[in-house]
């Protein structure tokens, strides 16, 4: 606990040396905000313009501290208040860049091994109907996503949902909601289920167990919102040619890589409760065994696995775009615009703010609006940061690109799952986000249990 207060007090330390300072009226300022504001609009465009978002989210990142160290070389300022405003952001993402690249690395593995394909057999050989599969996918997309994370879980299961049926766009659109909808809740009361709940237990916002208790909130909203969804779901159920379709069978090691998956998960989070490391330790040390296990594998004999080479295959556009989108947040937040979201937090109280958050997610994606908020730092309860903390990963969902999982899905069903597919659905998971809060607010302030 003790580097996680030095960390804090820097952290303090250098936004009040912003705020003092507050470049957000100079010409620094606005075209640091006018760079953002054209990086974010590629970002939202990239089906469009076919440009990957890790690329203008990067640029943005780093060329806006590039103008600042610009800005205060020319009139001649101290740059130390630069320096340890970035020695402190370094920090922040390195802890999770790393746990991502981690978690990134245990899923290409398992696929590797065979783990994904044995699961779309299992689905797709039982006769299920088309309404069942929907169903069992959102279950797996829920409660998986808390394990793994919700972009990864919904790229996995939205392939798992084609494979079912490449054609039937009645059961394709709605199950590819229901999987995003389901990812970003399940990810929600879990501290490593979705990049904000990351970044806010890492910041010391709340212990592992204080996100568990969004779980009625999360699981009762996406409930609602899958049942509106299901009655879209046809009858029938998908053809299988049981002759023509083969078993898939898992290489040497699968099933040891998953429970050194489970074990790597756990040394994370009770490093970080008990002996105050930070959870991306813990993740690096898993990294570390599975290296070991594929050395164990090799001399037994056993087909083993390259772990560099299946490392190849981890997104880095995704932990890329995490690095720039958080690297420009903090930016604003160096140059002085979150100071602005701090006192909107004065004006309107936190329970208003925070519902207002969840929309917010949706256009700008919860990402940057967590990274702002944390970064701005309003006084808040541990009620009202588990609050912020459910509406900036499931309000996300409202709309199909304001979530990782959401645009990850529009990717992986390219002219299937598109904004046009989404919007018309889009009232089924506005009440489902309604139905969490008042969950939410029923527990925490009128129950008291939390």
């Amino acid at each position: 606990m003790e580097n996680s207060s030095v960390v804090e007090t820097t952290a303090n330390a250098v936004a009040h040396a912003a705020t003092d300072i507050n470049l957000a009226t100079t010409w620094v300022g606005w075209l640091s905000l006018i760079v953002f504001i054209v990086a974010y609009y590629f970002i939202a465009a990239e089906e469009k313009f076919e440009v990957n978002k890790a690329k203008p989210a990067l640029f943005a990142g780093t060329f806006m501290f590039m103008l600042v160290g610009i800005y205060f070389a020319i009139n001649g300022m101290n740059p130390s208040g630069l320096h340890d405003e970035l020695e402190t952001l370094i920090l922040e993402i390195a802890e999770i860049f790393f746990f991502l690249f981690v978690a990134m690395t245990f899923i290409e593995t398992l696929i590797e091994r065979g783990v994904f394909d044995l699961m779309k057999y299992k689905l797709v050989s039982k006769g299920y109907t088309y309404k069942k599969l929907y169903w069992l996918t959102g279950l797996l997309a829920f409660f998986i996503s808390p394990v793994a994370d919700n972009l990864t879980t919904a790229l996995i299961l939205s392939t798992v949902l084609f494979t079912i049926d490449k054609k039937n766009l009645s059961f394709l659109v709605p199950g590819a909601i229901n999987i995003v909808v389901a990812a970003n809740a399940g990810g929600a009361w879990s501290p490593f289920g979705d990049i904000t709940t990351l970044m806010a237990w890492t910041a010391g916002k709340g212990t592992f167990v204080d996100f568990l208790y969004l779980f009625p909130a999360s699981v009762t909203g996406w409930l609602v919102t899958a049942y509106l969804l299901s009655m879209s779901v046809p009858k029938g159920q998908p053809e299988f040619d049981a002759s023509t379709e083969k078993k898939p069978e898992l290489l040497d090691g699968a099933m040891g890589t998953v429970y050194l998956g489970v074990a790597t998960i756990t040394i994370a989070v009770l490093g970080h409760q008990f002996f105050h490391f930070p959870a991306m330790w813990g993740m690096m040390f898993g990294l570390a065994i599975l290296k070991m296990y594929s050395v164990f594998l090799t001399k037994r004999g056993r087909q083993s696995f390259n772990i560099f080479v299946n490392m190849q295959k981890v997104e880095n556009d995704t932990l890329l775009f995490f690095f720039g989108i958080l690297s420009a947040v903090g930016a604003l937040h160096f140059l002085g615009f979150l100071h602005y979201i701090h006192d909107l937090y004065g004006m309107m109280g936190s329970t208003a703010s925070n519902i207002g958050v969840g929309f917010l997610s949706a256009i700008v994606d919860n990402v940057p609006v967590m990274s702002a908020i944390l970064k701005s730092s309003p006084e808040m309860g541990l009620d009202q940061w588990m609050l912020v903390t459910m509406t900036a990963g499931i309000g996300g969902s409202l709309i199909s690109f304001g979530s990782a999982a959401g645009v990850g899905v529009m990717g992986r069903l390219h002219g299937i799952y598109t904004f046009g597919a989404h919007m018309k659905h889009a009232w089924t998971i506005l009440v489902g986000y309604l139905v969490s809060i008042v969950i939410w607010y029923l527990q925490f302030e009128v129950m008291g249990l939390y």
